[in-house]
This record gives structure tokens, C-alpha cells and sequence, in this order.
């Protein structure tokens, strides 16, 4: 039994978005963290793990080298194996691209019969939510969305789905893809144990030579040449301007509001 958990490097967007001059974000001078869906969707896996001391946790990441270091981070969380998805064949891949690759690799670590495959809800910096389902179409496997509780039982996976309006109690069979929600749960924290240990965990880097067998995999479906979208521009958002408080009473507030307004032209 494996839950495999599809994480993401991405920038660090609390702070500062660069921009390239040709509009695109630069993502080398930003500083990165792991997608914080994704977290909830590692913490998901362990919390299973930790229910089936037969069950591994394996990462699944498609990202360049630097990326080793976030997958490091979660194998001293608990995660028992890490592979890396890297090579220049992949970059400039969109979502369609990079669920082909994602679902590659997962078909090349082997899918059994009870394995669960774990995604965050979105990424921060595409916030688009398509790469989780994506995969679990391409792999031809049932699929659960905004998971904000499940349970386990054998074969038989019962999630709670959220809905804009309520939940919906759905039951499916693995193996399958569920998409994490940060009301799922709270991510654990690194353990001194396993930060002495995660370096002699397994760690595997599949490159293009790696998965080219794939059926998935084709030079025409991968990349920027496989992507039928691309971002036309990234850019921050203009800083509103500082808000001016008035003081006094109702009728004085009134009468300030109503003369700044006028001065305004808007009334």
C-alpha cells in the first residue's frame, strides 16, 4: 500500500512578486516554500500511514534540482521515499503538460490496487486547482475533490467534500486521487529524528531518459511545446492608496464625508 502525494516548490508570495521585464514572474529571486494545500495533503497521508504501519508515503514532485531541498523538509516530516521529477525536456509545461508528466511518473513508480495518490487543493501561484484532477482522468482512476475529512476502511475511501454551500459524503474505491483542502487538517511538524534520518531515506530523480517508455509521455505533449495555454503576463497588484479616517460626531462625519466627496467631483 502507497499514498503517493504530489507536492509543489513554489514562490514565496507573502512578500514581494518579482516580475521580469517581459512580464513574467521571476521565480530565481524569490524566495520558495511548499505549496501550503500540499501540506495538507502530506499531513493526510501520514495521519493514514500512521493508521496502516504497512503504508508508505512516497513524494512525487515535478520541479528543477533545487527542489531536493522542500522534498528533504518532508521526508524529515515522516515521508518514507521522494522522487523528483527534473530535466529540460519538462520546462515551460502548463497543467495539461505537467499532469502528463505527474501521471507518467506515478505510472512508472507503479499504481497497485490500494494506493491513494494525494494532491493539494491548488498552487499559490497558479491557483487553478487542474493538476490533481488532470492526473487522476489521465490515470483513468476516480477522483475526490476538497476533501475536508475521510476515513479509510479497506478498499472503500469515505471523504467529506465541501461545497460552497454545505459538504457532500462521497465513497469510492482506490485506487484513486483526492485533492486536500486546508480545513482537512493541521500539518505536523519536522521531528528531530527525522531530520537526522531523512537523508539516508530513498530518494530518486526521474528524468526524461526515465520516463520517455511512458505511453504518456510524447515530445509533442510535454513542456512548453506540449502546453496549450501559457501565461501572457505576471505582475503585482497596484497598492491602494491609505484610507483617512474622520473624527467627530454623526453630523460632523456626514458633513466631512459629503465635502470630500464634493471636492471629488463623484457627488
Amino acid at each position: 500500500m502507497k499514498f503517493i502525494v504530489c507536492v509543489k516548490q513554489v514562490p514565496d508570495t507573502s512578500g514581494k512578486v518579482a516580475v521580469k521585464a517581459d512580464g513574467t514572474m521571476d521565480r530565481a529571486s524569490m524566495a520558495t516554500i511548499t505549496n501550503p494545500d500540499d501540506l495538507n495533503a502530506v499531513e493526510a497521508a501520514l495521519a493514514l500511514k500512521d493508521a496502516n504501519p504497512e503504508a508508505k508515503v512516497v513524494l512525487v514532485s515535478m520541479g528543477p534540482p533545487p527542489a531536493a531541498g522542500m522534498l528533504r523538509e518532508l521526508l524529515a516530516m515522516g515521508c518514507d521515499e521522494a522522487v523528483l521529477v527534473s530535466g529540460r525536456e519538462f520546462g515551460g509545461s502548463d497543467t495539461f503538460a505537467t499532469s502528463q508528466i505527474l501521471a507518467a511518473a506515478i505510472a512508472h513508480l507503479g499504481l497497485e490496487d490500494d494506493d491513494i495518490i494525494f494532491c493539494g487543493r491548488q498552487a499559490i501561484d497558479g491557483d487553478t486547482a487542474q493538476v490533481g484532477p488532470q492526473i487522476a482522468e489521465k490515470l483513468n482512476i476516480p477522483q475526490v475533490s476538497y476533501a475536508a475529512d475521510l476515513t479509510l476502511r479497506g478498499n472503500t475511501l469515505t471523504v467529506k467534500r465541501m461545497l460552497e454551500d454545505g459538504y457532500m459524503t462521497i465513497q469510492t474505491h482506490t485506487p484513486c486521487l483526492v485533492t486536500c483542502i486546508k480545513e482537512l487538517n493541521t500539518p505536523r511538524y519536522m521531528t528531530v529524528r527525522g531530520i537526522l534520518e531523512c537523508d539516508q531515506k530513498p530518494y530518486t530523480v526521474y528524468d526524461y531518459e526515465t520516463l520517455k517508455d511512458e505511453p504518456l509521455i510524447e515530445p509533442d505533449t510535454i513542456g512548453l511545446k506540449g502546453s496549450p495555454t501559457n501565461v501572457y503576463k505576471s505582475f503585482s497588484p497596484p497598492v491602494k492608496g491609505a484610507g483617512v479616517m474622520l473624527e467627530g460626531c454623526g453630523k460632523e462625519t456626514v458633513e466631512q464625508l459629503f465635502a470630500a466627496l464634493a471636492e471629488k467631483h463623484i457627488i
